[in-house]
Parts: C-alpha cells; sequence; structure tokens
C-alpha cells in the first residue's frame, strides 16, 4: 500500500502514535488509507450539504474495507462574490484548491482519494490536483439544485440577476423582484441551470472520473446519498486493481467530455478548465481542436439559460449518460476508454437510453447541427475567444455595431442601468482579464442587465473577462490577448465599428490599421495595483505570458 510510507516499520512508530491519537484502531490503519475531499462549508448554497454526502461517502469506504479520512478544500459562491471586489478572487481559487489539495495528499501518503466538490472551481481544482496525486481516485458532487417556481414558471440564479435588469427598466415592481429572491434558488445544490458547476459535474462523468448520475441527481435527492456510498465502496475496488486518474483521463476522454460539452450546451469556462485539467494529464487541448469537435457534434441540450429545461429535467430524462449514448450511437464517442466503474464507456452506457426527446434531442433532430461553443478569432482576438453559441439569440449570430466601451464591470452595469447602450451597441467592458482585472470576473451582471432590459437580442457584448455558464444573447468572453497585455481590445473607442461572425469564427474590429498604431502610441494601458498579495502573485503568473484568457497552468 502506498500509506506503508507513513505507517509500516520501527521508524514510523512515531507516525502510527499519531494515528492512534485520531482514535484509529490497529485494524484501521493496517486498511488502505482514502482521503475524503470535502469542499463543505455554510457560505456556498450548492456546498452547505456536503457534509451529508461525506458521511455516505466514509460509510461507502468503511463497507468496502478502507479507512476513511476527511481533509478540507475551500470553496467561493460564484453568485454572492459577484458585482465586488470578491468576484476576483474566485478563479483563482481553482488554483489554491489544486495546490492545497496535491500537498495534503502526499504529505500524508493517502492510497486513494474520494473528491466531493460542488461549485465552480472545485470542480476543475480537484481534478487538476487528482491528476496530479495520481493515486485511484473517484468524484461524487452534491448535486444540482432544484429549479425555483414564479407564476407557473421555472426559474434559476440567471432569472434573479435578469429580474434586477427588469426592475431597472420599470418592468417589474419592488414586490416583484422581493418574490424572485424568495423562491428563485429554493433549496441546496448547486445553480439549477447548465452554468459553470453543473457543466463540470456532468463534464466528470464524460471523462470517466464520476459515476452515472453525478451531473444530475438533485442534491436533496436521496438518490444522491447511494450514489456517495456507492463512489466509496467503488474507490476501494480502484485501490484494488490500481486504476488511477491517468489511466482514465487520457486524450481520447478528453475529446469525449468535449462532445459531451457540445451536445450539453455547457458554460464556455470550461474552455477555461478542460485545458487546464488536461496540461495536469499530459493532454494538449487547444482552440482548434475545439472547433474541431463542435463542428461534428449536434448540440442536443437547451438546458437554462440556453432554453426552458433545468438539471432536474435532464436527470429525469436520464442523464449525462444518455446524453452519451446518443453520441456514442452515432459513432462521436471513443468508448473504448477506461472509468472509474473499472469498465470501459461502452460498457458503462447500456441501458442508458433517451426518456425525454424533448429534453435530450436525438441526434438526428438536434437544435443545431454544431456544438454549444464555438471559438472566434480575428484582429480583436488573434489567440482566440469563446462564445456560448447555444445561447445566442439565432438573431444575433451575425452582428454590427457601434461600440460603446467601459474599462471595468462597474462602469459597464453604470451605463447600462444609465441608458447609454442602445439596440445594436457592441459593448466592450475590458482591463477585467486575468492580469489586467486582475482575477478575470465574471461579468454576469452586465449581461444579465442587457437581457433584463429587454436589449438581449440586439446588443451584443464583448470582454477580456469571463462570462457565467449563466450568460445568455451575444456574449463573446475569453478575448485573448486582453487589454492589460497590450490586446487590440485595449485601443477600441467608442463609435467603432465591430463585426461579430458566429458562425464563420470571426470578430474583427473595423478600423484602419495606421489608426490602431497612432492610438497605441497614445493610449495607456491601464494597471491596477491596490490588490492583494494573492491576486498580485496570480497577476505575474499569467501576465507577459501571451496566454490570454485560457489560464493553463
Amino acid at each position: 500500500m502506498r500509506s506503508d510510507v507513513m505507517k509500516r516499520g520501527v521508524k514510523q512508530a512515531p507516525a502510527r502514535s499519531l494515528l492512534h491519537a485520531l482514535g484509529l484502531t490497529q485494524e484501521e490503519i493496517d486498511r488502505p488509507i482514502v482521503g475524503i475531499v470535502s469542499s463543505q462549508n455554510d457560505i456556498v448554497p450548492g456546498h452547505m450539504n456536503l457534509d451529508k454526502v461525506v458521511e455516505a461517502v466514509k460509510l461507502g469506504v468503511a463497507m468496502a474495507g478502507g479507512t476513511p479520512i476527511v481533509f478540507p478544500a475551500i470553496a467561493v459562491c460564484d453568485g454572492i462574490a459577484m458585482g465586488h471586489n470578491g468576484m476576483r478572487y474566485s478563479l483563482v481559487t481553482r488554483d489554491l484548491i489544486a495546490d492545497s489539495t496535491e500537498a495534503m495528499a502526499l504529505a500524508h501518503a493517502f492510497d486513494a482519494l474520494v473528491m466531493v466538490p460542488n461549485c465552480d472551481k472545485n470542480v476543475p481544482g480537484l481534478l487538476m490536483a487528482a491528476a496530479r496525486v495520481n493515486v485511484p481516485t473517484i468524484f461524487v458532487s452534491g448535486g444540482p439544485m432544484l429549479a425555483g417556481r414564479i407564476d407557473g414558471h421555472k426559474t434559476s440564479l440567471s432569472s434573479m440577476f435578469e429580474a434586477v435588469g427588469a426592475f431597472e427598466a420599470g418592468a417589474i415592481d419592488e414586490a416583484k423582484l422581493a418574490e424572485y429572491e424568495e423562491k428563485t434558488c429554493p433549496s441546496c445544490g448547486s445553480c439549477s441551470g447548465m452554468y459553470t458547476a453543473n457543466s463540470h459535474n456532468c463534464l466528470s462523468e464524460a471523462l470517466g472520473m464520476a459515476l452515472a448520475g453525478n451531473g444530475t441527481i438533485p442534491a436533496v435527492h436521496s438518490a444522491r446519498i447511494e450514489l456517495a456510498k456507492r463512489a466509496g465502496m467503488q474507490v476501494m475496488e480502484l485501490v484494488r486493481r490500481d486504476i488511477k486518474p491517468l489511466d482514465i483521463m487520457t486524450a481520447d476522454a478528453f475529446e469525449n467530455a468535449l462532445a459531451c460539452d457540445m451536445a450539453l450546451g455547457c458554460s464556455t469556462n470550461s474552455m477555461l478548465h478542460l485545458p487546464a485539467i488536461a496540461h495536469e494529464c499530459g493532454v494538449d487541448i487547444d482552440l482548434e481542436k475545439v472547433n474541431e469537435i463542435s463542428s461534428r457534434t449536434p448540440n442536443l441540450c437547451h438546458l437554462a439559460p440556453s432554453g426552458p429545461t433545468y438539471m432536474e429535467d435532464l436527470n429525469e430524462a436520464g442523464g449525462v449518460h444518455a446524453v452519451l449514448k446518443e453520441l456514442a450511437d452515432d459513432g462521436l464517442l471513443h468508448t473504448d476508454v477506461m472509468t472509474v466503474t473499472g469498465r470501459t464507456l461502452g460498457e458503462n452506457l447500456v441501458g442508458h437510453d433517451n426518456l425525454d426527446e424533448t429534453v435530450i434531442r436525438p441526434v438526428d433532430d438536434p437544435y443545431s447541427e454544431t456544438g454549444g461553443i464555438a471559438v472566434l478569432w480575428g484582429n480583436l482576438a488573434p489567440n482566440g475567444c469563446v462564445v456560448k453559441r447555444a445561447a445566442v439569440a439565432p438573431e444575433m449570430l451575425v452582428h454590427e455595431g457601434p461600440a460603446k466601451v467601459f474599462d471595468s464591470e462597474e462602469e459597464a452595469i453604470e451605463g447600462i442601468f444609465g441608458g447609454a447602450v442602445r439596440e445594436g451597441d457592441v459593448v466592450v467592458i475590458r482591463y477585467e482579464g486575468p492580469a489586467g482585472g486582475p482575477g478575470m470576473r465574471e461579468m454576469l451582471s452586465p449581461t444579465s442587465a442587457i437581457q433584463g432590459m429587454g436589449l438581449g437580442g440586439s446588443v451584443a457584448l464583448v470582454t477580456d473577462g469571463r462570462f457565467s455558464g449563466a450568460t445568455r444573447g451575444a456574449a463573446i468572453g475569453h478575448v485573448s490577448p486582453e487589454a492589460v497585455s497590450g490586446g487590440l481590445i485595449a485601443y477600441v473607442q467608442d463609435g467603432d465599428r465591430i463585426a461579430i461572425d458566429i458562425p464563420g469564427h470571426r470578430i474583427e474590429l473595423l478600423v484602419d490599421e495606421d489608426e490602431v498604431a497612432r492610438r497605441a502610441e497614445t493610449m495607456p494601458i491601464k494597471h491596477k495595483d491596490d490588490v492583494s498579495g494573492v491576486l498580485k502573485r496570480y497577476a505575474a503568473q499569467v501576465s507577459g505570458a501571451d496566454k490570454g484568457a485560457i489560464v493553463n497552468r
């Protein structure tokens, strides 16, 4: 056992003494030691229930002959951190989670790990750590929130943000806004649409690192506790067979995850996190590969905010494995890859049929022939940028309009609510990138304000920051290089024409090159110095690396 280095032999008698101090019996010390990484806390709705999930995992591990030991991982609630300085710290936590988990797991020589994440940065951060540590590992998340209900319609967190825009536009009154506050998020769990958290919990299944149901069983369903027990038992089978993350997260598995991403219409943030996870596995994901897979993968689901269905509906329709089976039956997946079940993906998919074609479209009747995410290039984004194509209004797939430029999220929100943005505009929000922000804040508040004010079908938004999975409308995010690195977005001025062609994968600033050169000589690049040490270190890691928004350590 890997843990023998800390618990066997005379020289390790002091370590055994400390293990006894934990209350462990000699029988427990003699068994495989399984680290359970708990992301539980009382500030994130998606994590408040993880204590129950962790207890179920512990029971599963013990039933299968292991000794479970819990240690923590931090988590930030993006929704609570949104719209103020706190959002600068969200993306940074992904690497903090990966680093601290790696340190804990290797320092204590665990034989295996069970990762219990749920929200936006925990899933990718723990997948990165799993690849680095590379001991038998399985993932089981806390599950999605139930949808809210207002006026007979289901709602999710994006509905709440859009309600703010509707209130500012005078479309709803204060009483209705209060009703949204009370009813939009009705339970614990990751927010109920196909946002970043649920995207990565689903992609954990597609990667082969989680059991069927991980991405979709609601947090409040008892089936979630059963799943956690099964995960705890299954990790012991992985120990017995010595199946490790790098045996599972191969190049073919990442292609499967990208195909699943396209079919589900996942968050654009997956284009930040999947390359970073793949990097830890020695696999390269470039943006050309993303478009290549998108070009051959149909979009089968329009989950909120793209459409009227929610995670609970996807679960009832057969879940992620039903989506994967649709793709596999059409020859769009590598089905011979290993998974945490100890079987291949193809073997796992037997019997996982599509139970509701209104939620999961069949491959021969998709929402679109191409995937839910597209990558654009052009002079504004020579290194690429990402758009959630599945959430774009059809009339905005091709758009040209005058720029309305803001140098921060706060400026943009004030301008949108103040009437500075009009139909046909292309809103540009810059100096919000990983180094320029620093921290690469999400632009959910500005996009939701545009949507809530009824401009979602006529206004585009371009940023060097990033977009939430809850974003819809013509939102072009992760533009690279960012403004602080001298990207062209730094030199856009109000009134400049910007052309966006999502089917053609192009985004262009229609300004003469000589004029751009003149501006580069006269317009200063802005830097932010009033930030903490952790953000300064993070900015130093990404600035000058010419990786733009693709934070791929």
